[in-house]
């Protein structure tokens, strides 16, 4: 008997990621349910979907009536819906809280009345980011830091709230319904078609766009990049984990570099030959965040495989080829428009 998948925000850039990994396996039936306004003009995404007969289902899944969409019993379910950006919480946060809040509630409730046997919902380090500037926390950050934002009313941490109340739902609700739960903080994820509200395509923008002097923006913050094969998988090995019930793990890679570093590394691959000029970030930026992973290495088995130079070039070349050919599709907005004066 086939294992029956359902990937909600099966569209996305990791969502999608899972599936074609599943795709290459036999004996998994998989569903992807997404808006798919992702990947709705990609044909190269609904080729694959079409070639090993996932199958998709379109909706606004912030509606609870989308649910009746679905069959009433999975294996697995993988819930990754959610509307995420850096310009999005501080331009649209009353958004981020009304969509993500939705989805959440909905697949709880769908969950709780249907027969469900694994569900994974992924998270973020976002919800710590408070507790690292703050209280001075260890990094790498191991998965028992507590959660903590700061200041609670600034909209660039709508995401990371409603993450934690995902987080406390589905682990809450697991316990009282009986279903199997894992929880995923991804860190820092990257590869071609990510999106492009992220530092990477944003860097790609603006060498493109030959700026110069080229500003750095929080050079001296630090971040930890993981290819999306590696991020991909690992989450599938915590979905597949036996021995893990109601567990909570860091997905990301443990090497942990400056903004400065990730600047240079994407000026070298443009053949940049002007100066650099440090610059501020963005408001609420966390100063470093670098995953300890000890725990998926030794439940999961997880490895990440890709130097993050390696996925940095596989990245930069999609996007320089993308915005090679759509020259007039720019998205950079600087952290200095979200400054107050």
């Amino acid at each position: 008997m086939k294992r029956k998948i359902l990937i909600l925000g099966g569209g996305g850039f990791i969502g999608s990621g899972i599936a074609k990994i599943l795709s290459e396996r036999e004996n998994y039936s998989i569903t992807i349910a997404d808006s798919f306004h992702y990947n709705q003009n990609d044909k190269q995404f609904m080729n694959f979907v079409k070639k090993n007969n996932i199958t998709a289902i379109k909706a606004d899944f912030s509606k609870k009536s989308s649910f009746d969409l679905l069959e009433s019993s999975y294996d697995d379910f993988y819930m990754l819906a959610s509307m995420i950006g850096v310009n999005n919480t501080l331009e649209n946060p009353h958004e981020i809280i009304r969509v993500n809040t939705a989805l959440i509630y909905n697949s709880l409730e769908w969950v709780k009345n249907n027969t469900i046997k694994n569900v994974l919902f992924t998270s973020t380090s976002e919800c710590y980011s408070g507790t690292i500037d703050k209280f001075g926390y260890n990094v790498p950050t191991d998965e028992n830091v507590p959660l903590c934002i700061d200041p609670i009313d600034h909209p660039r941490f709508t995401y990371a709230v409603t993450k934690m109340l995902g987080e406390s739902g589905f682990l809450n609700y697991a316990k009282i319904f009986g279903f199997n739960c894992k929880i995923i903080r991804y860190n820092n994820i990257i590869g071609p078609k990510m999106g492009f509200g992220h530092v990477i395509p944003h860097l790609v923008e603006r060498f493109i766009d030959n700026e110069s002097p080229f500003k750095i923006y929080g050079a001296n913050q630090t971040r930890a990049f993981c290819d999306i094969y590696d991020g991909a998988l690992g989450t599938i090995k915590a979905m597949e984990c036996d021995n893990a019930k109601n567990e909570i793990f860091h997905i990301g890679n443990d090497i942990e570099i400056t903004i400065e570093e990730l600047v240079k590394e994407t000026g070298k691959y443009f053949n940049f030959k002007g100066k650099y000029e440090f610059a501020e970030t963005y408001p609420g930026s966390v100063n470093r965040r670098c995953p300890d992973i000890s725990k998926a290495k030794k439940m999961l088995n997880f490895h990440p495989k890709t130097d993050w130079k390696q996925s940095l070039k596989k990245t930069l070349d999609w996007y320089k080829d993308y915005y090679m050919k759509n020259p007039n599709n720019r998205f950079f907005e600087g952290p200095d428009k979200f400054f107050k004066s």
